[in-house]
C-alpha cells in the first residue's frame, strides 16, 4: 500500500544572533547539525515541518535552508532530496510600535510581537518532496488577536492586562499560522496547517502565554470545524476556515500537554478529542509513540505516560493530527533509549542534551496515499 510520510521535528536551530545560524550551516557544521541531518535521514519523511529554524523574518532569502538540505540531508548514499521548501515569514522578533509590557519605548525580545531576540529566530519552515503550492497558501500571521470572538485575553486585579493600543497591533500568532496545500501524486491535495504557538513560561499572574497558548490552539480548531472560523480573516484578505470536505494535517511543536506541563490544557484537550480528527493517531492506538521517554530520569511525576512524551522535560509537546477523512497506517516518536546503538543522536552520558540534536523528538505519521481525498488540480 502507497503510502506518504508527514512529520513535525523541533529542530532547535535557534541561535542568539541574526545570521549566526546561516554562518553555521555554511561552516564545519556543528554536532547538532549532523544529528539532526542522521534523524531525518533515518525516518524519511515526504513532508516535514521544521520548528525553530531561524531565518531572515519575513522568508525571503532561501539560501541558508537550500544549503542545509543540501549539505546535511541529500549528501551520502542514504541522503534525501527535498526539491519543494518554504520558509515562513514570522512574527517573532518583530518590534511592536508601541511597548506590550510596561511602559517606556518598546524593545527586544519582551515587546517583539512573538518573542524573540531578532526578527526570524524561532521561525519554522517546510520541507517537501512533493509540490507546495503556495500560490494557494493561507496565513494569518497579522490576525489580531482581540479579534477572535471570546479572546482569552489576560488580566490582572487591576483589569486587562494588555493596553488598547497594544491590543491594537498584537496579533493572536506568534510565529504564524500557515495552511499550506501540497499536491500528493495521486494528484490530491493535503492541507498542512502548520504552528507554533507560545510557550506557556515565563509570565507572572497574568497567564499571557498561557492564554495566548490557548487561543493559537484555538485558531487551528475552529480553522477546520465548518462555521467555527468564519471570523478567521487571513494575511489576504480572505475570510473564513477551510473549505468543506479538505483534507488536513495540523502539525507543529504546539506547547501543550494534555495531562501536565504549566499551560491551560483545555484546548489542547477539546482539540484532541473532536471527532474532526482522526481518533486512532490523536488519542488511540496510532497515537505516536516511542521507548526512549522511559530513558528519563528526574523529571518528577507525570500524569502522561513516558511512550508518548515528545520532549525532554518529559511532556507531549509535538504533534501530527490528520483530519478524520485520512487513514492513519502506522506512527511514532523517533526517540531511542539510552544504551541503543544510535542513542548519541539524543543523549549525552545518559542524559538528554539539547546540543546533540535537539530537545524536542521527531514525530511521523504514515497515512493511506489512496485514502486522501482532498481537492483535485486540474494541470498547470
Amino acid at each position: 500500500m502507497q503510502k506518504i510520510r508527514i512529520a513535525s521535528f523541533n529542530v532547535a536551530l535557534d541561535r542568539r544572533m541574526p545570521g549566526q545560524l546561516a554562518a553555521d550551516i555554511a561552516g564545519a557544521g556543528s554536532r547538532q547539525m549532523h544529528n539532526i541531518g542522521r534523524i531525518l535521514r533515518r525516518i524519511r519523511p515526504d513532508v516535514v515541518l521544521l520548528n525553530e529554524f531561524d531565518h531572515d523574518g519575513e522568508g525571503r532569502d532561501y539560501r541558508p535552508l537550500r544549503l542545509f538540505c543540501q549539505r546535511f540531508l541529500a549528501a551520502g548514499e542514504d541522503g534525501i532530496d527535498y526539491p519543494y521548501v518554504y520558509l515562513a515569514a514570522t512574527n517573532t522578533g518583530l518590534l511592536a510600535p508601541v511597548r506590550l509590557h510596561g511602559e517606556g519605548e518598546p524593545r527586544l525580545p519582551e515587546d517583539g510581537l512573538g518573542f524573540g531576540a531578532f526578527h526570524g529566530q524561532y521561525g519554522f519552515a517546510v520541507l517537501s518532496r512533493f509540490p507546495l503550492l503556495v500560490t494557494r497558501l493561507r496565513s494569518f500571521r497579522r490576525f489580531l488577536w482581540r479579534d477572535m470572538p471570546n479572546a482569552l485575553l489576560p488580566r490582572t486585579e487591576a483589569g486587562p492586562y494588555y493596553s488598547p493600543a497594544a491590543l491594537e497591533v498584537l496579533p493572536l500568532s506568534s510565529k504564524n499560522h500557515l495552511d499550506l496545500p501540497v499536491q500528493l501524486p495521486n494528484g490530491r491535495v493535503l492541507h498542512l496547517l502548520a504552528c507554533h504557538p507560545a510557550p506557556p513560561i515565563d509570565e507572572g499572574t497574568e497567564r499571557r502565554n498561557s492564554c495566548r497558548n490557548h487561543d493559537e490552539l484555538r485558531l487551528w480548531h475552529d480553522y477546520v470545524r465548518p462555521g467555527r472560523g468564519d471570523y478567521l480573516i487571513d494575511d489576504a484578505g480572505q475570510r473564513g476556515g477551510l473549505e468543506a470536505g479538505a483534507d488536513f494535517v495540523i502539525l507543529g511543536d504546539l506547547n501543550a500537554d494534555p495531562l501536565d506541563g504549566d499551560g491551560f490544557r483545555d484546548a489542547i484537550q477539546a482539540l484532541l478529542a473532536d471527532p474532526v480528527l482522526n481518533r486512532s493517531v490523536a488519542l488511540g492506538r496510532l497515537r505516536p509513540g516511542s521507548r526512549g521517554g522511559f530513558g528519563l530520569k528526574g523529571v518528577g511525576a507525570r500524569r502522561g505516560s513516558p511512550r508518548h512524551w515528545t520532549h525532554s522535560q518529559g511532556l507531549r509537546l509535538d504533534y501530527v493530527l490528520p483530519g478524520r477523512g485520512l487513514q492513519a497506517l502506522a506512527s511514532g516518536v523517533f526517540w531511542l533509549p539510552p544504551g541503543h546503538a544510535q542513542a548519541d543522536l539524543f543523549w549525552n552520558r545518559g542524559w538528554p542534551d539539547r546540543a546533540v540534536s535537539s530537545d524536542h523528538r521527531l514525530v511521523w505519521v504514515d497515512l493511506a496515499a489512496q485514502g486522501v481525498r482532498g481537492v483535485t488540480l486540474s494541470p498547470r
